[in-house]
């Protein structure tokens, strides 16, 4: 397992300036080890809601009262799917003195709600895969196999490269709908192999909405 330091040390930093710390990120970058790694070092009382879990989804179906007696930091993942806490939280980080960390996806509405329900009271960290600086491995290895955990540190290449299409295919077909986005899966599975061949090129929209069959607008708006 590898420990991620400069995010460890940044969780430290804004807990002393906010109540509320978020991790935001892509599905898999390893959002959820760091939270529990960070959780693991906390020597007072601490609390952990998956809401991914039914038995805590269950737990706060009724938030406030859930919460509002405990002490000591609260982590609370997936909480994408239920932006509806963030009134609860800002009324217990005001009147409890409790601390937060949060875990999401960085959607537009995730962000957009938080940001305007806790405002001066959070503050985030977006969580990339591995980089060259913290994944200890040759720079073959990184560009091959992507930063992903899972697919970084599997135990062969063909295992990898399984993952990544796995990954890209639950994307595709579950997240971005998810995410709030209304598009096609497989236009945009065929769109991302055509701007991977661009890449490092000038962007020609004209061309690749003739090799599509779709008008420029369309291509524009899933860039």
């Amino acid at each position: 397992m590898i420990i991620r330091q400069k995010y460890f040390k940044e969780i430290q930093a804004l807990f002393e300036t906010f109540p509320v710390v978020a991790i935001l990120g892509p599905r898999q970058c390893g959002k959820t080890t760091l939270a529990k790694q960070y959780y693991g070092s906390i020597g007072t009382q601490k609390h952990y809601f998956d809401l991914e879990r039914e038995r805590d989804w269950a737990r706060l179906q009724e938030a406030e009262l859930a919460l509002e007696n405990l002490e000591g930091l609260i982590v609370i993942d997936e909480i994408q799917r239920r932006p509806n806490l963030f009134p609860n939280v800002r009324y217990l980080v005001d009147h409890k003195a409790q601390t937060y960390l949060i875990l999401g996806s960085a959607s537009r509405d995730l962000i957009h709600q938080s940001s305007e329900t806790l405002a001066g009271r959070i503050a985030y960290i977006e969580l990339p895969p591995f980089g060259l600086d913290e994944a200890n491995v040759a720079l073959y290895d990184l560009w091959v196999r992507g930063g992903f955990p899972r697919s970084l540190l599997a135990h062969s290449l063909s295992t990898s490269y399984r993952w990544r299409q796995e990954y890209i295919k639950s994307y595709l077909e579950r997240d971005l709908t998810g995410l709030g986005f209304e598009l096609n899966p497989g236009l945009i599975g065929r769109l991302w192999q055509m701007l991977s061949h661009y890449h490092g090129q000038v962007l020609n929209v004209t061309q690749l909405a003739q090799s599509l069959g779709v008008a420029q607008r369309t291509v524009n708006r899933y860039i």
